[in-house]
């Protein structure tokens, strides 16, 4: 070990190692039996009546620590006195102060003038009076309350303090409650609080949370106040109330359950009489997945339930719920699997957002039935046989084609070969579908059918062989592969579209049958497509060190079959090349990227290039540049990086809690500029400061919504470390926006042992 590691050891904090002889929680039986001790400098008294004890007085007894300058105990009565620098440490939340009177076993009494600390989140405070009402229940009157820590120095002040008439500490529930209390920031009331109840731990708890406020053009002054009700370990319930000067009142609410058969959640808006529309407005969603029990094989389902009262909910409700699509699905699916069969019945249906000034066209409603048979036989043959039954149901009037029931049937039989040094696997597949339309199509018909075979041969190599790099040993790969599909021409012009696009171009369409995905269209192949990749290794690990691909197809016939007949058809010849390259040389720095690269003009003509740079915790910087020629071209460009680094406050490593310690500034963004249009399409700015007990964030965010329109929007935080927030969180949006972001407090329960604060 090095001069400089061993002094940050030396440096860390020590910790303690879990023992079974060290129990967190004693019964009550080990409770009861368990003895009490007494000890100091002097002890007099008379046995099973009084002891008394003069200086360096200590009582100990499971889970309970007293000690004092002098200390009496009177047996009859289980009452202890305690006069002269008390401390008394319970389950390591711990008193400080001149005298304590208190009946031991049933922890009743009352400790004048104490100093507090809790375990779990390190707050601390003081009083004129603390009353314990029993093990669990503490009341403490003319208090304060904070999690800042405390710093050496006579005029320390903590930068946020609570000061109340009274708080209420129940460490059974893990939670205080206030009452009479203003909420003090750098000597300043900021917040009058007649009562509050606030968190002693992570655990959840029920009540009133921090209200949030926030400011807008079109819903005016808003102002929330949310109420958790932790109904129990698998439920929970979040109501929300909030006030639109401009608009009225909202009610939302959440509840989400986690049963042994299935979990959910719950989520619903209601505004009556909204004054931009002149009527009432509701929104609601319901997810839920499932299992059936065992007395129905491996049978599931899954719910996605999602309903709104109007066409204009989707741009009014922007900033309430997750409704905010212009098509929303209500979708319903059952599966049921067992020895190779897999049954899948599915309804799905849209309710399509609409607006005079753009009308979209609505996705189809569907009722689906299908069945799969699959199997891997003993000869090594893969094999399978799918049928589906579906309907397809829209407006006749948007979609320009008729409503259908559509069957289609899928046969494949494959036999792999596979060993360590390649594999071949040859496949056969006939695809079938019927149509049975509600109208007549262009050549006349009411019905239709398709019958499409294919066949195709993926091959491929892998050789190895050892090298190094700076001294690193690597095994280098090199992996040729050989793919062939020929699908003869069927003619397809005249069958409608209901479910089938265009398969993306990438590494992984490249090498599959068709060209695009759903049952519509099969497209006509006669094609082969040429692979090579190289891998590095970390000859140790197997850790992927850095890839390196190429790949591209010749086609010996023109393509025929097109999704319309505007589309235009794949011309035989060689295709554009795919390169591909992803390197990983440290864990600190990512680079992937991909290149679409035509040889005939010798243009690209898409690419995509991203790298990400994470030298530590709470820093990261992602980049990318995305190109699509004659399309987009688009820089992006996020970051979370700590502002002190610029003169010269490293502190690379990140603290117990999170963060990188307290007097940090931290600068967040993310910046989208389009080349080809010349202007910024979604910009994110923000500042982070961490002052230990307190945090705060600014965000200034706008999202390009059309090529005429944008949002805008600031977002301001004041989180009060292991209490409260007040303000509008910009949390979700920087999680969002920035790749690997990290909360400077991210949530999570204590672990302190009891015996952490043990002497």
């Amino acid at each position: 070990m090095s001069a400089q590691a061993q002094q940050e050891a030396d440096q860390s904090p020590l910790k303690l190692n879990t023992t079974p002889r060290l129990q967190e929680g004693l019964s009550a039986a080990q409770l009861e039996s368990a003895p009490t001790f007494l000890l100091g400098d002097t002890l007099t008294g008379r046995t099973d009546f009084e002891t008394i004890v003069q200086g360096n007085a200590e009582m100990r007894k499971p889970g309970t620590v007293i000690k004092a300058d002098r200390l009496e105990y009177y047996a009859p009565d289980d009452l202890a006195r305690a006069t002269g620098n008390v401390r008394i440490n319970r389950n390591g939340n711990v008193f400080e102060g001149p005298a304590l009177e208190l009946k031991v076993e049933a922890f009743e009494g009352t400790f004048e003038s104490p100093r507090y600390q809790f375990l779990q989140n390190g707050a601390h405070g003081d009083a004129s009076k603390a009353v314990f009402l029993d093990e669990s229940r503490t009341t403490v009157y003319g208090a304060t309350y904070t999690t800042c820590r405390r710093k050496p120095g006579p005029d320390w002040a903590p930068d946020w303090v609570l000061r109340a008439a009274d708080i209420e500490f129940d460490s059974g529930e893990d939670v205080g409650i206030a009452h009479g209390a203003y909420l003090h920031f750098m000597d300043v009331p900021i917040l009058p609080v007649p009562a509050i109840s606030f968190p002693l731990s992570d655990a959840r708890k029920s009540g009133v949370m921090p209200p949030t406020i926030g400011l807008g053009d079109v819903n005016g002054t808003e102002v929330s106040v949310p109420y958790y009700w932790n109904i129990a370990p698998n439920r929970d319930a979040t109501v929300t109330p909030t006030v639109m000067t401009a608009r009225g009142v909202t009610v939302a609410g959440e509840f989400r359950y986690l049963e042994p058969t299935y979990s959910g959640v719950v989520r619903g808006n209601y505004m009556p009489a909204d004054k931009l529309r002149s009527a009432d407005r509701w929104g609601a969603t319901l997810n839920q997945t499932g299992t059936l029990g065992a007395d129905f094989g491996n049978a599931a389902y899954a719910l996605n339930l999602n309903r709104v009262s109007d066409d204009n909910y989707w741009s009014d409700f922007a900033s309430i719920g997750t409704l905010t699509s212009r098509t929303l699905a209500n979708d319903a699916v059952t599966t049921w699997s067992r020895s190779g069969y897999m049954v899948t019945g599915r309804a799905l249906r849209w309710q399509t957002l609409q607006s005079s000034t753009s009308v979209i066209t609505p996705p189809y409603d569907l009722t689906q039935l299908n069945v799969l048979r699959s199997q891997l036989n003993d000869r090594g043959f893969d094999w399978s046989v799918q049928g589906d039954l579906s309907q397809f149901e829209s407006d006749r009037a948007l979609t320009l084609q008729p409503n259908t029931q559509r069957m289609y049937g899928l046969a494949q039989v494959s036999r792999p070969f596979i060993a360590p040094e390649g594999f071949v696997t040859p496949k056969l597949q006939l695809h079938t579908s019927v149509y049975q339309f509600d109208s007549a199509i262009s050549t006349g018909n009411r019905s239709a059918d398709s019958t499409v075979p294919t066949f195709s041969l993926d091959s491929g190599l892998v050789f190895e062989r050892d090298t190094g790099w700076n001294g690193r040993a690597m095994t280098q790969t090199l992996e040729p592969r050989l793919f062939y599909v020929r699908t003869p021409y069927r003619n397809q012009s005249f069958l409608p579209n209901y479910d089938t696009a265009a398969s993306d171009f990438n590494f992984a369409s490249i090498f599959t049958e068709n060209a695009y995905v759903g049952h519509d269209k099969i497209s006509d192949n006669n094609l082969a497509t040429f692979g090579l990749t190289t891998r590095f290794l970390d000859a140790q690990t197997g850790e992927q060190l850095a890839r390196f691909g190429v790949a591209q197809r010749y086609r010996f016939e023109d393509q025929r079959v097109t999704l319309s007949p505007a589309a235009e058809p794949a011309l035989a010849g060689w295709s554009d090349i795919l390169l591909g390259a992803g390197v990983n040389v440290s864990r600190q720095w990512g680079l992937d990227s991909t290149v679409q690269y035509n040889p005939l003009t010798s243009q690209s003509s898409r690419a995509t290039v991203g790298a990400r740079y994470t030298p530590s915790p709470y820093r990261v910087l992602n980049a990318a540049y995305r190109f699509q020629r004659r399309v987009s071209e688009q820089i992006d460009v996020s970051w979370q990086w700590p502002l002190n680094d610029l003169w010269g406050d490293a502190g690379s490593a990140a603290v117990p809690g999170g963060g990188l310690g307290e007097g940090r500034y931290y600068g967040v963004g993310r910046l989208n500029y389009s080349l080809n249009e010349n202007r910024m399409v979604d910009t994110l700015l923000g500042v982070e400061y961490d002052a230990g007990c307190w945090l705060a964030r600014v965000v200034i965010g706008r999202v390009q919504t059309s090529a005429s329109s944008s949002t805008s929007s600031i977002k301001f935080e004041l989180e009060f470390v292991g209490f409260t927030r007040l303000g509008v969180s910009p949390l979700q949006a920087l999680k969002s926006n920035i790749s690997r972001y990290q909360n400077l407090r991210e949530p999570g329960g204590s672990n302190n042992s009891r015996f952490s604060n043990y002497e």
